[in-house]
């Protein structure tokens, strides 16, 4: 470490810790709002080693959870005034299939969160998705506002979008230390940098930065297997670039959903995955041992095998990145208990990237002690048990 009197000492408005993409758009809602924003990430830019690389994403209207159902029209909108701001396109409507039992109750809720959405028959469902194979007792369920974000495109667009509104974005800085105070001191790797105003959105490495602050987050990174999958005949319209996407929910074969779109990093492949992966170190996700087991990749094999016969069975491709799940999956969006000017936003699970803009936005509002547009109360840090421990 370079002596304190070599780093770089400067005060900000706000300092957010974390460019995936809801520290990037937390960054870029405040330098909308004339904050001197400086933008914090430990590795150099762009990267692979968090959960924000990759160049596409799910984004869908429908959701079983109503909190999140409510934010989804603003996110849209959002959206939309980022490919504007930025004059490039970021999302392709492909629209998306809930797959699931008849009466299972996340399938319904999401059913709801539609106005009572489409319910595909086996013909209609066959000219839409015709690389998809029912089963009896299963229903299709229709959201047309679906499809793809550009992603790795998107989380570029907002970072340069946050610079142009004058924010600052340091990369290759890890944070090695945080000084809680009415004005917070941050000391990185090259510099020191104070704000009365600090968020935290450093995805997997989060609880390691706030616990010294006296919390202790139940926050459990996994390894994810991305994969991709090849069709038997590659002249095939099943699942081509424009197919809908899918999710599955309440099948007895995947505990946790799967879900697949089509593959912008691999033309002529398929991207499906399942939603859960192996307990990890986010230090050490590239190290797992040749030969180790991947019950994911089984899972997948044997879903594939029923569910979509176009495909093989083998992965053609396999990557990781990294889910930060909760205990509830549900996202942690709120004030340090024992510090109000540090916000926390972490535990996203997965299902946090088509929200991004509007969980920016709330982070945002809670640091500068205005009333969220949404209420807090499914993301409060106290939902948790035994979360606050003496600080060290």
């Amino acid at each position: 470490m370079a002596a304190l009197s070599q780093l770089i000492q400067a005060t900000y408005d706000a300092i957010v810790i974390g460019a995936g993409i809801q520290g990037s758009f937390t960054a870029y809602h405040l330098a909308q709002r004339h904050r001197n924003t400086l933008l914090l990430e430990q590795f150099i830019l762009p990267h692979s080693r968090g959960s924000s690389h990759g160049q596409s994403r799910i984004i869908r209207s429908t959701y079983a959870q109503a909190a999140y159902a409510r934010m989804m029209p603003e996110s849209f909108r959002l959206w939309q005034h980022l490919e504007t701001e930025a004059s490039t396109s970021l999302y392709r409507q492909t629209g998306l299939v809930v797959l699931g039992p008849a009466g299972d109750p996340e399938l319904e809720n999401c059913r709801r969160s539609l106005d009572d959405g489409e319910i595909l028959d086996p013909t209609t469902l066959a000219q839409r998705f015709p690389g998809l194979r029912t089963h009896a007792g299963e229903v299709a369920l229709w959201d047309g506002t679906g499809g793809v974000l550009f992603a790795d495109r998107a989380l570029r667009a907002v970072q340069d979008t946050f610079c142009r509104h004058g924010g600052i974005l340091r990369d290759g800085e890890k944070v090695l230390r945080i000084e809680p105070g009415t004005v917070v001191t941050v000391t990185t790797s090259s510099g020191v940098y104070q704000a009365p105003r600090l968020i935290i959105a450093a995805g997997a490495w989060t609880g390691a930065l706030v616990a010294p602050l006296g919390l202790r987050l139940p926050l459990q990174p996994l390894r994810i297997d991305v994969c991709y999958w090849r069709k038997k005949d590659p002249g095939s319209p099943d699942m081509g670039r424009d197919s809908p996407c899918f999710i599955t929910t309440g099948l007895s074969q995947a505990p946790h959903s799967v879900y697949g779109l089509p593959a912008l990093e691999y033309p002529g492949l398929v991207k499906v995955c399942y939603h859960y992966g192996s307990p990890t170190d986010p230090e050490e996700r590239d190290r797992a041992p040749p030969g180790a087991p991947r019950p994911s990749i089984a899972l997948l094999s044997r879903f594939i095998s029923s569910y979509l016969p176009g495909l093989e069975t083998e992965p053609a491709v396999v990557e990781t990145c990294l889910y930060t799940n909760t205990p509830d999956e549900d996202f942690i969006l709120d004030r340090l208990p024992q510090h109000s000017n540090i916000i926390i936003g972490a535990g996203f699970s997965g299902h946090g990237f088509k929200l991004a803009p509007v969980v920016g936005k709330l982070l945002c509002e809670l640091s500068l002690g205005e009333e969220p547009s949404y209420s807090m109360a499914p993301f409060a840090i106290t939902r948790f048990p035994n979360v606050l421990q003496a600080t060290l």
